[in-house]
């Protein structure tokens, strides 16, 4: 997280050809993509909480998270919808969707310290019923599904990250997925390393297309682009 040079690295989503966008080999691997990159920051981050309260970086900024809340509630999500937080790292999402009236809230990360400080995050801020497990969403032998909603913001590039086999970690990511959700379940996916093309390109077995979230552009060259892709899509069979 604290490290801008690798996150910089990670994010480039520029393609230019169709072959290049589906490729498995879109973009360089990294150490964000590592279980141990991701403890060792929780881990410094749970450090840091305990000592002075300081949740540690929102990845992506809040205003990642206050677009899906706007979708959410366009959408008119009920309250009482299941919804998974698909590495949920220090949280934060958990309690601003508890604080918008969700009730029925999961999250999930496969580093041990991530838990602790969501839970230690969750409870300074007095948000109960929240549950949140040790899991590697890629091993998770079908234990998630029956959920209405499942988000990613960060997980699905840091996994396209992961030096050790990515091909297969991006193709089980999608079938856990595919468990996860119910039929015409949403899934919320926010993206710096991925194109919204790319994203339909990826999840264009069981998904369908339901609108692009506006994310800030910029002007490079003559040209417009966006650095981060914010997707919704919705589970059918």
């Amino acid at each position: 997280m604290d490290d801008s040079t690798d996150i910089t690295h990670g994010c480039g989503n520029t393609s230019d050809s169709e072959e290049e966008r589906c490729s498995d080999s879109d973009f360089g691997t990294s150490k964000l993509g590592t279980k141990e990159y991701w403890e060792d920051a929780y881990q410094r981050e749970l450090e840091t909480f305990k000592d002075i309260g300081d949740v540690g970086e929102i990845w992506f900024g809040e205003e990642s998270m206050s677009r899906v809340l706007r979708w959410m509630d366009k959408a008119k999500i009920p309250e009482d919808a299941a919804i998974l937080d698909i590495g949920t790292g220090n949280g934060a999402f958990l309690v601003e969707l508890a604080k918008s009236g969700y009730k029925n809230l999961t999250g999930i990360d496969y580093s041990p310290a991530s838990v602790e400080l969501a839970r230690n995050v969750l409870q300074a801020e007095d948000v109960t019923d929240v549950t949140v497990k040790e899991m590697d969403f890629l091993n998770c032998q079908g234990e998630l599904k029956g959920f209405d909603v499942c988000i990613d913001k960060g997980t699905f590039d840091a996994i396209s990250l992961n030096p050790d086999n990515t091909k297969e970690g991006k193709k089980l990511y999608i079938e856990a997925l595919k468990v996860a959700l119910k039929d015409k379940g949403f899934f919320t996916i926010t993206s710096c390393n991925w194109t919204k093309e790319q994203l339909l390109e990826r999840f264009s077995e069981g998904f369908e297309f339901v609108q692009e979230l506006p994310t800030p552009s910029f002007q490079f060259g003559g040209k417009t682009g966006n650095s981060v892709a914010a997707v919704i899509f919705k589970r059918v069979h």
